[in-house]
């Protein structure tokens, strides 16, 4: 018997415990807490357990922010704000993430399976990359960052993946969370009592409303 461990929140199905093995449980199966697909899950082994080597530092060329990274930059910034009751400054950086969102050129062959491959991209390249260089800097609050957006991206990808093979009957009937802190996405009819990345209580959670 082994266990599985979920890549985003961590949850551990044991197959001894649960008494299925979990190959066998149908391709619907979710984790219980963060609702990820089996896809987030792998065994975990004494080996998997072990922190793994840290991958090289990234020294590739570095290039100026898009419109796009610059309006989430500020998005995020806002949010940093409001959260410090800084009203006057968050409200300027809501004007900036206005202006650069309105500034993004349209992205040619955009859809459900280009995300995907950015998502992965990130996951295989981008995170190793910049948890190195923080490493590296002994940047901890970088590192922190990377663990967190490292876990919300996998369930991203989970969902992508979900969606691209269930098309709109996978959010048919039911709605969609996002977490105001982290932004962990969660799909179901009530937000989870608690985030399963950082752990903040259900009223922290935003519904994604449908847009036109």
């Amino acid at each position: 018997m082994s266990r599985w461990i979920c890549g985003v929140c961590g949850y551990i199905y044991d197959e001894e415990k649960e008494g299925t093995p979990f190959r066998e449980l149908p391709e619907s199966w979710a984790c219980p807490l963060c609702r990820a697909g089996k896809r987030a899950f792998s065994r975990k082994t004494e080996e998997a357990a072990r922190a793994p080597a840290p991958a090289a530092p990234y020294r590739g060329q570095t290039r100026g922010l898009g419109a796009g990274e610059l309006a989430a930059v500020c998005s995020n910034l806002a949010r940093g704000c409001e959260k410090q009751h800084q009203d006057r400054e968050a409200a300027l950086f809501r004007e900036l993430a206005d202006y650069f969102t309105a500034a993004v050129p349209p992205v040619p062959e955009a859809g459900t399976e280009k995300l995907l491959e950015l998502v992965r991209k990130d996951l295989e390249e981008g995170y190793p990359a910049l948890s190195a260089a923080a490493s590296a800097e002994g940047d901890r609050g970088t590192q922190r960052i990377c663990v967190w957006g490292e876990k919300v991206t996998r369930m991203l990808e989970a969902l992508l993946s979900r969606y691209q093979e269930e098309g709109a009957a996978f959010l048919q009937d039911t709605q969609v969370w996002v977490c105001s802190v982290c932004g962990f996405l969660y799909v179901g009819d009530e937000a989870p009592e608690l985030c399963p990345v950082c752990k903040v209580p259900a009223w922290k959670f935003e519904k994604v409303e449908g847009r036109r």
